[in-house]
C-alpha cells in the first residue's frame, strides 16, 4: 500500500468513523446490554442479581416452575404475543383495504389537489398520540359520541361495548398508522404511466381487469413497504393498547413495560424485548427474500 492509498484510507476512516461510533452507541451497545440483562438472575426488589447467570427468563416464555421445581407448559405469555401478532395483522389488513383506494384516488387527481390530500393524510401527525387516543376514548365510551348517536337514532337499545377491548385497540392502531400505508402506496402509484391504463381500456378491459393486471402489480413495492411500516410499529405499540385496551388487552409492548415496572423482572423484560426484535427481523427478512425473488424474476 503506497502513501496515496494510505491517505485515502485515513480520509475514509475520518468520514465513516464518527457515524460508526454513533451507530455503535445507539444500537449495538443497548442490544448487547439487553442480551446481558436477559441472562442475569432476577432481583425481586428490582433490577438484576449481578454475577448470577441463567436461562430462567427464556424458560419463562413457555414454561412455569411449580413449587416442587417441576416445569409445566404455560401459554400465558405466548397468548399475549399471538394476540399482538393478530392485532398487528388486522391493523395491516384494514389499513391496506382503506389505504390502497385512498392512494389511488390521490394519484389520479391534479397536482394541486394531490398536495392538499397529502397534507390531509399527514395532518394527524401534527397532534400528539396521547391526544388522538383520548379523542377515540371520547368517541367509543359507553356514553360517547358513537353510542349516543346510535341510541338517538334508535339503532340500539343500550350502549355497545366499544371501548377497552380488541376492537378499540384495532381501531386506534389503524387510525394511528394509516398514513404509513397510504403514503408509500401513493408514492408508487404516482410514478405509474397512466397511458398504460388508457391502453388497457382501449383493449376493452374492464375497470377490475385494469386494476388487477395493470395498477396492482405496479403498486406492489408500495404495498409491501406500507405493510411493513404498519405491521412493525403496531407489533410493539404501547400507548394505544394501554389507553384503548384499558389494561384488558395487553400487547408485547405493554408486557415489556409491566416487567420493567410493577413486576420488577428486568431479565424477563429484556428477553421479551429480544423476542420482539426477532419478530421484527423475521418480517424484514421475509420482505427482503420476496423482493430479491421478484428482482430475479424480472431479470
Amino acid at each position: 500500500m503506497d502513501q496515496r492509498e494510505k491517505k485515502r484510507l485515513f480520509q475514509r476512516i475520518l468520514l465513516i468513523g464518527p457515524a460508526a461510533l454513533v451507530m455503535v452507541a445507539i444500537m449495538v451497545v443497548p442490544l448487547c446490554l439487553m442480551v446481558w440483562i436477559s441472562l442475569l438472575g432476577r432481583d425481586y426488589s428490582g433490577g438484576v442479581t449481578w454475577g448470577e447467570y441463567n436461562l430462567e427468563a427464556y424458560r419463562r416464555l413457555l414454561f412455569d416452575r411449580q413449587l416442587d421445581d417441576t416445569l409445566t407448559i404455560d401459554f400465558r405469555y405466548m397468548a399475549i404475543i399471538l394476540r399482538s401478532v393478530w392485532l398487528s395483522l388486522i391493523t395491516t389488513i384494514i389499513s391496506l383495504a382503506i389505504g390502497l383506494p385512498t392512494a389511488l384516488y390521490m394519484a389520479t387527481r391534479s397536482p394541486q389537489t394531490r398536495a392538499i390530500l397529502v397534507f390531509m393524510v399527514t395532518l394527524p401527525f401534527w397532534t400528539n398520540l396521547l391526544v388522538r387516543n383520548y379523542a377515540w376514548i371520547l368517541l367509543l365510551r359507553d356514553h360517547g359520541t358513537i353510542n349516543s348517536l346510535l341510541l338517538w337514532l334508535g339503532v340500539i337499545g343500550e350502549p355497545l361495548p366499544l371501548l377497552h377491548n380488541e376492537f378499540a385497540v384495532a381501531v386506534g392502531l389503524t387510525y394511528s398508522f394509516m398514513p404509513f400505508m397510504v403514503l408509500p402506496i401513493y408514492s408508487s402509484l404516482e410514478k405509474i404511466d397512466f397511458r398504460l391504463v388508457e391502453a388497457s381500456f382501449d383493449l376493452y378491459a374492464t375497470r377490475w381487469q385494469t386494476f388487477r393486471r395493470v395498477i396492482l402489480p405496479l403498486s406492489i413495492p408500495g404495498i409491501i413497504a406500507g405493510c411493513i411500516l404498519v405491521f412493525v410499529p403496531s407489533l410493539g405499540s404501547y400507548v394505544t393498547p394501554e389507553l384503548l385496551g384499558g389494561g384488558k388487552t395487553l400487547m408485547i409492548g405493554n408486557l415489556i413495560g409491566l416487567q420493567f415496572g410493577a413486576a420488577r423482572n428486568w431479565p424477563f423484560g429484556a428477553t421479551l424485548g429480544l423476542f420482539l426484535l426477532a419478530l421484527v427481523l423475521v418480517s424484514l427478512m421475509a420482505y427482503a427474500l420476496r423482493y430479491n425473488r421478484n428482482a430475479e424474476a424480472r431479470t
